[in-house]
């Protein structure tokens, strides 16, 4: 199969708001040895893309400065060192960047196989937030069947995926959320929902606890949530701190209850890990997520899809907050 030259993709001439996103052509990614080069079908809109389109959240070097992390779409070629896929397999990935097109590379390590039941938009909507809450609830957090959680941001991408395989995996759930459609949400997942707006999540999680806290709090908030996560924990508690939307800077906190209680305090990005970190996350998930979702458990929840022509609309409504579950791109269905 002879393959084009040239494709379309997303691009932005200067940092700005969703306006300045514009269809462009540009040359076809070549993949290195260990990549794939994938049609891509469908791809995911996260808070990330929108950071880099801002202009707060440039790509590292050597990755693509096309936006997005998350593809799906069928192989059609390979470097010399994959071994794993072929052309006309169907695979999604977690891309370093160059998603937002209608070709996209991947390495080997950071590609896994549809699962059973799956097509494009579905397996799309799955690398970048699995592979997030997997490596900070599970590996970091070290969240253990009969523990409880608190999951900030409870419907969004990482939210709607961190609740399910919380409760899949066996721990007690709970999630701030803004809105009573989103409580209602939230709590079909399996959470116990506390709207933000309406009540303390310090005070309904220490009450619904006995007073003890909770195992584990999943943090995409920063320093206006901090020492309320820290007053949530219980004795070994561990706080995962994997964004900072309303700020980093903490002015003034007192250190004490974290030696007195045995805290934890701990955070992580995931662009930044080498590929090998990235595959031994995705071969957990492999193991461990996959059949999950091949037997109809713990799937994504999809709010709306867009044309990649539509990607500012699409990024509009991810800054809104107003969506429940993923954003997506409709890149070749």
């Amino acid at each position: 199969m002879s393959l084009p030259t040239t494709m379309t993709h997303i691009g932005f001439s200067a940092p700005g708001g969703p306006e300045v996103m514009e269809l462009a052509e540009g040359p076809v990614p070549e993949p290195k040895p260990d990549e794939v080069l994938i049609r891509v079908l469908a791809a995911g809109v996260n808070r990330p893309d929108v950071a880099q389109r801002q202009g707060s959240y440039p790509p590292p070097p050597g990755a693509s400065p096309i936006l997005g992390l998350e593809v799906a779409g069928e192989v059609v070629a390979a470097g010399a060192e994959v071994t794993a896929y072929r052309p006309g397999d169907h695979v999604c990935a977690l891309t370093n960047g160059g998603g937002y097109a209608e070709y996209a590379v991947a390495p080997e390590a950071q590609t896994l196989p549809w699962p059973a039941g799956y097509d494009a938009l579905r397996a799309a909507a799955l690398p970048e937030t699995y592979f997030t809450v997997w490596a900070n609830l599970f590996m970091l957090g070290r969240l253990a069947p009969g523990e409880s959680v608190l999951v900030h941001g409870g419907t969004s991408g990482i939210g709607v995926t961190a609740i399910q395989l919380a409760r899949e995996f066996g721990a007690r759930v709970f999630t701030t959320v803004g809105s009573a459609a989103k409580a209602r949400a939230a709590e079909a997942l399996g959470a116990v929902a506390i709207n933000y707006r309406e009540a303390d999540f310090l005070e309904e999680v220490r009450k619904a606890t006995g007073n003890k806290g909770v195992d584990v709090v999943l943090d995409m908030v920063g320093a206006g949530y901090f020492a309320r996560n820290i007053r949530a924990l219980a004795l070994d508690g561990r706080l995962v701190i994997i964004a900072f939307l309303q700020g980093s800077k903490v002015e003034t906190f007192d250190l004490g209850p974290i030696m007195v209680r045995r805290l934890t305090v701990c955070g992580s990005t995931m662009r930044p890990r080498t590929t090998a970190q990235k595959g031994s996350i995705a071969t957990a998930l492999r193991e461990r997520v996959w059949p999950v979702l091949a037997a109809g458990r713990c799937g994504p929840v999809i709010h709306r899809t867009f044309k990649l022509a539509e990607a500012g609309a699409a990024h509009a409504l991810m800054e809104s907050s107003a969506h429940i579950g993923k954003i997506m791109l409709d890149v070749g269905l």
